[in-house]
């Protein structure tokens, strides 16, 4: 698709939102403006209507019952929530160790490291292959019966590998600790309807999924909830775990984005994003410099995620002349102001001048053939440009 004159491969930074989405929140803004938690007057009650609805539109994408949902303000919230608020009511137990993946989003990097460093846990990173797999058997032997929570992605958002998620769960939940999922990035890469059974709590994101922005939602299974301490206090709100009034157009929005991948049209649409995703790869491959997928092949792969290395040249000065033409990212978009090498790149083994060179496209539903086409020439234009400004000139 293209916003303007600018060719948008960038989905997993954010998506537009979906018509049928938008249609769904309008009404909230004007017509039934009530105060959710109003409850003494119809307006309050039909707020509240349509803020149960769309917790039943997310509980249903995931497998889980509407009341084990509770809305945030996106994944960051919904990710700090489930590690801070399980570590901080469970500073006198034994439990003291926490894993994370190696190639976790930076906020539970973060999470996790407030608890180490405010509350005296252990914090543990899993190593990953050079595809990005969490190793199974190093997750193995850090488990014992002193961990906590062990913190796991379930699609990464840089290079796209989708973790086997149930063979993790089945091991983290044999040794009694709780299981935590940042699935933000999933439901444009996967058929989520079992990832409740498989976790106990699991992050989402609505402007990842053609949602709105500023929402998103943890969902805690109903035998952890009150485990959780909140992050903010007031009025009681969803179970008490995250005080507030909810903005109800934004929760609709959510729920109608929910409906849209839990429907079963949605498998067919990631299907058809694989192709143009492969299609995509296959002709940068036939670009005359040399290039190297970084992360899985295939179906192990976000459905839409192209993390390509360009070896010969700098990705910021590819980013930089490619303006305002096409839209791609060097990394994730909530670190992309940190000035030095992804973390997720460095995990998968890529030295820091490799990871400098890595540039990550990321397609969507409403990406089409001819645009590929565009993005690639675009492409073929920079790079000829590049070589021939030479290694010391100016973009």
């Amino acid at each position: 698709m293209k916003i303007g004159k600018t060719l948008y491969l960038d989905h997993q930074a954010t998506t537009p939102v979906n018509a049928r989405v938008v249609a769904a929140m309008t009404p909230y803004y004007a017509e039934s403006f009530g105060n959710p938690h109003s409850s003494d007057h119809s307006l309050g009650w039909e707020s509240e209507s349509a803020v149960e609805k769309a917790a039943t539109c997310v509980a249903r994408l995931i497998g889980a019952d509407a009341d084990e949902v509770i809305f945030t303000s996106g994944a960051t919230e919904a990710n700090n929530l489930a590690l801070l608020g399980l570590g901080r009511r469970a500073t006198e137990g034994k439990r003291r160790r926490i894993l994370v993946s190696a190639i976790e989003h930076k906020c539970v990097l973060a999470a996790a490291r407030v608890l180490q460093e405010q509350f005296g846990f252990v914090v543990e990173l899993i190593p990953v292959d050079a595809e990005g797999f969490v190793k199974v058997a190093a997750l193995e032997e850090a488990l014992d019966d002193d961990v906590l929570i062990v913190s796991v992605m379930a699609v990464n958002n840089e290079v796209g590998t989708i973790q086997d998620i149930g063979r993790i769960s089945e091991l983290v939940r044999s040794y009694g600790a709780v299981f935590h999922s940042d699935a933000a990035q999933a439901p444009i890469a996967m058929d989520m309807k079992s990832m409740a059974s498989h976790t106990d709590m699991l992050s989402l994101s609505a402007h990842k999924m053609y949602g709105p922005k500023g929402i998103g939602a943890i969902y805690i299974s109903r035998e952890l909830q009150d485990q959780i301490e909140p992050l903010i206090y007031g009025g009681g709100q969803q179970n008490g775990l995250r005080s507030g009034t909810v903005p109800v157009p934004l929760c609709a929005g959510m729920g109608a984005a929910a409906d849209i991948f839990a429907a079963v049209e949605a498998e067919e649409k990631r299907a058809q994003l694989c192709r143009r995703r492969d299609m995509f790869i296959e002709m940068l491959n036939r670009l005359p410099w040399p290039i190297a997928l970084n992360g899985p092949q295939g179906q192990a792969r976000h459905s839409g995620n192209a993390n390509i290395r360009f070896m010969e040249f700098s990705a910021d000065d590819i980013l930089s002349t490619l303006q305002p033409h096409l839209a791609a990212s060097t990394g994730s978009a909530c670190t992309s102001g940190i000035p030095e090498p992804s973390h997720v790149l460095r995990a998968i083994g890529l030295s820091g001048e490799e990871a400098e060179a890595s540039i990550r496209f990321s397609l969507g539903f409403d990406t089409t053939d001819a645009d590929l086409a565009e993005a690639v020439r675009l492409i073929t234009e920079t790079l000829t440009r590049l070589t021939r400004a030479g290694p010391c000139s100016e973009p």
